[in-house]
């Protein structure tokens, strides 16, 4: 027979048995006010929990697409970094790459970089075309290709992709149905364009253009043939974004009315200074090949000469064989599109996933080359200010390559701010008036997070080197769906080559890809020419103030 003294809390009512907890654990001496607090904190959450409706996401992720039907036969221009890694998202890679990340999961148990490559969906595809103007990234795409059992140095080897010496021959190849596209900036459009006046669909790689009039041209031109095409912005597939468009659609943030998105690195490899592969030479590479198309070329120029930008220009290094420029052309406007098209971008993409908010009305930039003194144009320091006036919000972006303070994405609203990244945590503002009963309650105190959402799990692991670290803490690596960890580019390329199957619309549509090439150049011609750009709506064009 159980006593007064003896009975169980869980006997008594709620209200007297928390009480009796809290009283219990205040009797441990140093524990006490620490586990009063964490208690409290706990009663706290689930109350919160009790009464918000928009934690309650659909847990029921829809099923993955069906890769049934005829294999797709693909055809990769570009085998650098970035074509690599779209390789291996396909699932193909290279053995001496699979041998490392076997090694890393030897020596590193949280180490499963390994696990998720061979765990990727099947994508009925094959590899029959493989381009790049590098000898040795050539070979090591055949390599890839040939590599379907997915085995390491010395083992099995299937039937290897034929290697192209231009992009051209590899377009017109009966046997490619579409193309993913990962060469320099300057290269992007033209390719794409051409693959699609040839029928075959594209993937390309962010940013979708160089110049502005290739921007209409390439938008045009997958309008009319209707290929689908799909931009390289992976972060549509990462889970924390889904969740925070639910969020905000939900309107648990008040009216939104700012937005800070930055970009910080602080290692020569985040600020594009790659290595200079030993076997490159003016015998190993087709330099006269990787300068460029012609008529962007043309179009480059024609906008800096008649703005008085040449100081910004390099004619005669455009000619003039260099390594540098070949493995680090990101650093010059002669192939690139800088900051903001190579990193703003993912911001902007994201925001405008989650928000859906299109072309800005204006935006305003300014910056330069503050830390990196190695001869390039495009700055390593930017600030850029894009107004969305039909939204009534401004976002502003900032980057520096010389530092790597972690800033992160911020969705302010009236009632919250929410901060966006693989993860996502919710602040509540001291004057909410949609959160104010549960301020008052003490359910929700002011100014501290009281909700985080982490998809799967609180870490990113395999990661090696900072750059990596970066991509992964932006939700832009890896995310979760189902329980599942998925590499974001594999479930990218995945959804394109769905669309492909079925006839239907990818997330990153052309449409998407106009609404983001847009709104880079609109942050670089401000940057450029030291005033305020503006969108005219009606006319579609960039004009200036």
């Amino acid at each position: 027979m159980e006593t007064k003294d003896n009975k169980n809390t869980q006997d008594l009512p709620q209200s007297q048995g928390r009480r009796d907890a809290i009283k219990a654990l205040a009797t441990i001496p140093f524990v006490g006010a620490l586990g009063v607090g964490l208690y409290t904190k706990i009663e706290r959450d689930n109350e919160f929990k009790r009464q918000s409706s928009f934690l309650r996401f659909n847990t029921n992720p829809p099923p993955p697409p069906d890769m049934a039907g005829q294999k797709i036969r693909l055809g990769v221009i570009g085998f650098g970094i970035r074509g690599q890694q779209l390789m291996q998202a396909l699932g193909y890679i290279r053995p001496s790459k699979l041998d490392e990340l076997l090694d890393g999961r030897r020596k590193d148990r949280n180490d499963t970089r390994y696990e998720v490559f061979m765990e990727q969906d099947d994508l009925n595809i094959e590899i029959t075309g493989v381009c790049d103007v590098f000898d040795y990234y050539g070979e090591e795409a055949v390599l890839a290709g040939a590599n379907v059992y997915r085995e390491g140095m010395g083992g099995r080897l299937g039937k290897a992709p034929v290697r192209y010496r231009t992009y051209k021959e590899l377009i017109a190849a009966d046997d490619i149905d579409a193309v993913i596209i990962a060469s320099p900036d300057h290269w992007h459009v033209t390719m794409a364009e051409e693959a699609a006046l040839a029928g075959k669909h594209v993937y390309v790689e962010k940013p979708l253009s160089w110049t502005v009039p290739e921007t209409y041209r390439i938008r045009q031109t997958i309008r009319d043939t209707g290929v689908i095409l799909q931009l390289g912005h992976q972060g549509r597939q990462t889970d924390s974004y889904v969740r925070a468009k639910e969020i905000i659609d939900k309107g648990q943030l008040g009216k939104i009315n700012l937005i800070e998105v930055c970009t910080n690195r602080n290692t020569p490899n985040g600020a594009w200074v790659y290595d200079i592969i030993e076997s490159s030479s003016l015998h190993t590479v087709d330099y006269k090949q990787f300068e460029g198309p012609a008529m962007a070329i043309r179009e480059y120029e024609d906008y800096m000469t008649s703005n008085n930008l040449q100081h910004y220009m390099g004619p005669e290094a455009r000619d003039q064989f260099s390594l540098e420029r070949f493995f680090r052309w990101r650093c010059w406007w002669d192939y690139s599109t800088g900051l903001s098209g190579d990193l703003l971008t993912h911001e902007y993409d994201a925001i405008n996933q989650i928000l859906g908010c299109g072309i800005p009305s204006s935006a305003t930039s300014s910056g330069g080359v503050y830390v990196f003194k190695d001869g390039r144009t495009v700055p390593d320091v930017l600030q850029t200010t894009f107004e969305f006036k039909d939204q009534e919000f401004t976002m502003l972006y900032s980057a520096t390559l010389g530092n790597n303070r972690n800033r992160g994405k911020v969705i302010m609203g009236r009632d919250a701010n929410l901060e966006v990244s693989s993860q996502l945590r919710m602040i509540a503002n001291r004057d909410s008036t949609l959160y104010k009963e549960q301020i008052d309650a003490g359910i929700i105190r002011p100014n501290e997070i009281f909700y985080t959402y982490i998809p799967g799990s609180s870490f990113v692991d395999g990661l090696t080197s900072p750059t990596a670290a970066y991509f992964a803490e932006r939700g832009l690596l890896y995310t979760y769906v189902g329980g599942r960890r998925f590499d974001t580019t594999h479930l990218h390329l995945r959804e394109w080559l769905y669309c492909i199957r079925s006839g239907k619309t990818p997330s990153c549509n052309i449409d998407q890809a106009f609404e983001e090439a847009m709104t880079a150049h609109m942050g670089t011609r401000a940057y450029l020419e030291g005033r305020t750009m503006y969108w005219d709506k009606e006319k579609e064009e960039i004009v200036r103030g």
